[in-house]
């Protein structure tokens, strides 16, 4: 099924009412008791049911592509302390406030260094360094971005490695539509069961309702399973101020497709088997690598190896991978509701929308889900 209409989207057409009580705040205690709301794009129709019967639904022959990224703790709460440079005046030095910072990691540049967020960030300048902990993890600033970024190089005043002081000193980045401060059992549960790549700063949250037991049902069903990795980023939450979806600066991704993982999905298109992307993300990193691969004219359908997806999706988008998707339900005016719309049709998608508030589907990042065939 592809869709033609190339009409720019206006984003009040991406508009949904959904009463906040239904913004899950926290997982269900068991993964696979979510709600799944099945939606046959050529039709509209939808279908209530539950994930734990999402391997029944499945033909038998599909191959599943899975985004195996881990979400890594990016928040760490520190303390400012004075410049790391020696020729910075005494006057200035004594001006810098002992103040709380808060440090958001957006993406690794290098051997402990990270490009990242700082709030209060105006008052963050190169060279300036914060402790973390009781001290035992310091940052300095050693550049300034665009849009308040800065490159913050780490080091550790212990035995224990940078990587491990991240690890234990920093907190879960929910999303902010959930309105609590994360805890301890979020460090599993905004986490997939198959997460074993480090780097992203989101979950990809169609995942999070698989365990072992459901991907050895869909394997028992006849069905394979694959993964990529696309390290999910701050800028999946960023608002979408243009008048039309279409002029909005897409951010973009890094991602990694494995040469197996290239190799069985040529195999299933050239055999007419389904191919199944579990959450938006994996459908980003496929059909970005499928475009990519159109335009080298190399003859390969799909290119193995790691890239930055830039590609954006939106109705009229021609689809050269996926067949059919699995997902929760997005934010109105977002891009990723753009993307499921492209993918199923704007009224079908919002139709299904209506009835998911209107019989009180749980949503977003701890929702329910949409399976889309």
């Amino acid at each position: 099924m592809e869709l033609l209409d190339c009409a720019a989207m206006r984003m009040d057409e991406l508009e949904f009412d959904l009463p906040r009580d239904q913004i899950a705040q926290r997982p269900l205690v068991h993964r696979q008791d979510s709600r799944l709301l099945e939606l046959h794009r050529a039709t509209g129709a939808v279908e209530d049911g539950r994930f734990r019967d999402f391997p029944a639904l499945l033909r038998g022959d599909e191959l599943l592509v899975l985004n195996n990224a881990r979400v890594i703790p990016a928040r760490l709460f520190g303390k400012r302390a004075g410049f790391a440079l020696d020729e910075v005046p005494g006057e200035v030095q004594n001006r810098i406030s002992p103040g709380r910072v808060e440090v958001f990691l957006l993406r690794r540049a290098g051997l402990d260094t990270w490009k990242a967020l700082v709030r209060p960030g105006r008052k963050m300048q190169i060279g300036e360094r914060v402790l973390f902990g009781e001290g035992e993890l310091e940052g300095e600033v050693i550049a300034r971005g665009e849009l308040g970024e800065r490159t913050i190089r780490f080091c550790s005043h212990s035995a224990v490695s940078v990587t491990d002081h991240l690890e234990k000193l920093g907190h879960v980045p929910l999303p902010p539509y959930i309105d609590r401060a994360d805890e301890a059992s979020d460090r599993e549960r905004y986490q997939t069961i198959f997460a074993t790549q480090p780097g992203a700063v989101a979950a990809p949250t169609a995942g999070l309702h698989f365990t072992p037991e459901i991907l050895q049902a869909i394997r028992d069903r006849g069905a394979e399973i694959c993964e990529l990795t696309l390290d999910v980023g701050l800028g999946t939450f960023r608002p979408v101020h243009t008048e039309t979806l279409e002029e909005h600066a897409i951010h973009s991704e890094s991602y990694e497709i494995p040469r197996e993982t290239a190799e069985r999905i040529c195999l299933a298109k050239a055999a007419g088997r389904f191919i199944v992307a579990i959450g938006t993300t994996s459908v980003r990193a496929l059909e970005d690598s499928a475009l990519r691969a159109a335009e080298t004219g190399i003859g390969d359908f799909i290119l193995a190896g790691r890239a930055d997806a830039r590609v954006f999706i939106t109705p009229g988008f021609p689809f050269r991978v996926v067949d059919a998707l699995l997902t929760n339900f997005h934010l109105p005016r977002s891009t990723l509701l753009g993307l499921v719309c492209a993918f199923a049709g704007r009224d079908h998608v919002l139709a299904a929308y209506r009835h998911a508030v209107a019989t009180g589907y749980r949503f977003y990042s701890y929702g329910d889900c949409m399976w889309i065939r």
